[in-house]
């Protein structure tokens, strides 16, 4: 009997366990190499639209992650100083019903941890930096900092934005920095009952800057996200300190929900915001990309997570069937059909950047105005929450249901 194919996931963040795991459901020896020590909780909150929720349902794990996470029961946009809504998007039941999966906020850590022990922990190694990858004819070799190395069928680098992977295939690159810092930070529930804050996903747009605010980890916890426009601050780190101080003169004048909310975020964290083109390839013989290490997404659309999960279902998709000799190609059709997608959603997020923060002033009311006037679900949601990868995978090319 032969062998099963064999695929090192170099990086063991969202994208690359769930590949891991559509990988295992598909048959493959899968093994996964973390560099840290443990598997991080570092980048608290995200959102799961039912685009994203309906993989972890035919990857198994979906009453896992719901276990752990919160459903809101919409999504609003407000004005930064009198708090005035200006459209708002339902959620809930009818969005579960609309497209097949629930809307689901999570902390990232508990997300992570639910994909973990479905991949187990014996096919997950930590501590295991890779330093670069060799493609040959039958395969691919990993090279690790320890000296080590692992001869495979297949390589996938999900190694996020500072991808060593990409870097080995296609040389240095150069991102660009958006002008936008980014403060993020958790609160427990408990503290902000005071506010009587809904049980929904805000987010509240200024000049120059927006607040986003939202319960994650089954309610016991607000995640809180603070995005302002700073040239000076450049470092591209999820773990920097922040300053509280300086977190609220730039909030000062919002309205009280979010003075009150910053109150209460003890320890900041900071980091500036980096755009990058879409790559014009993500394969080279074995070896591929995956997740933020081929297309990373500003954080104005809430589909990193989820454009990740589907990269990792077309993926064990495409490679399924695939003898030996057919793997690069597999990978190439694998890319082919996700490009397309996964850059129109990085252009969403970077557009959004832009509206979210125009001053006061008549794009800004223009910009309202036409919020005002499409409660609901757009065309634009539509898209992103009805793609079906399955039907993606048949046809070759990006797609969703009829």
């Amino acid at each position: 009997m032969p062998r099963p194919t064999s695929i090192a996931v170099i990086g063991g963040g969202i994208g690359g366990l769930a590949a891991a795991l559509a990988l295992l459901r598909a048959g493959f020896d899968v093994r996964v190499h973390e560099q840290a020590r443990t598997l991080s909780d570092v980048g608290a909150g995200i959102q799961l639209a039912p685009n994203c929720t309906r993989i972890l349902d035919r990857l198994g794990v979906l009453p896992a992650v719901e276990r752990v996470a919160f459903a809101p029961d919409a999504i609003d946009f407000r004005r930064w100083d009198d708090g005035r809504l200006l459209s708002e998007t339902p959620l809930g039941a009818g969005m579960a019903e609309m497209y097949g999966g629930p809307y689901l906020h999570a902390h990232r850590g508990d997300l992570v941890a639910v994909l973990a022990e479905a991949v187990t922990a014996e096919r997950i190694e930590t501590g295991r930096r890779c330093v670069g990858v060799s493609s040959g004819v039958s395969g691919a070799r990993v090279h690790f900092a320890d000296g080590g190395s692992a001869d495979v069928d297949v390589v996938v680098g999900a190694d996020g934005i500072h991808s060593v992977i990409r870097e080995t295939l296609f040389g240095p690159e150069r991102p660009r920095f958006t002008g936008h810092v980014a403060y993020r930070g958790i609160v427990p529930a408990e503290r902000l009952t005071h506010l009587a804050l809904e049980p929904r996903c805000s987010v509240r747009l200024g000049p120059g800057a927006h607040f986003v605010h939202y319960f994650i980890s089954a309610g016991r916890l607000h995640n809180v996200v603070c995005v302002i426009e700073e040239p000076s601050w450049t470092r591209e780190s999820w773990t920097d300190p922040g300053d509280p101080e300086e977190l609220r003169r730039a909030f000062a004048g919002w309205h009280p929900v979010v003075g009150g909310i910053i109150e209460l975020m003890d320890r900041p964290l900071k980091w500036a915001l980096f755009d990058r083109p879409p790559l014009p390839s993500w394969s080279s013989g074995a070896v591929t990309l995956l997740g933020d290490a081929c297309h990373p997404m500003l954080p104005y659309g809430a589909q990193g997570a989820a454009q990740a999960i589907e990269d990792a279902f077309v993926l064990a998709s495409c490679l399924s069937g695939a003898g030996r000799g057919d793997l690069p190609d597999a990978l190439l059709r694998y890319e082919a059909i996700r490009r397309g997608r996964s850059a129109r959603v990085q252009e969403l997020s970077r557009v959004n950047g832009h509206r979210f923060h125009l001053p006061d002033g008549p794009d800004q009311r223009a910009r309202d105005t036409a919020m005002q006037s499409s409660f609901g679900i757009s065309p634009e949601i539509d898209w992103l929450y009805g793609h079906d990868p399955l039907v993606a995978v048949e046809a070759g090319t990006s797609a969703r249901p009829a």
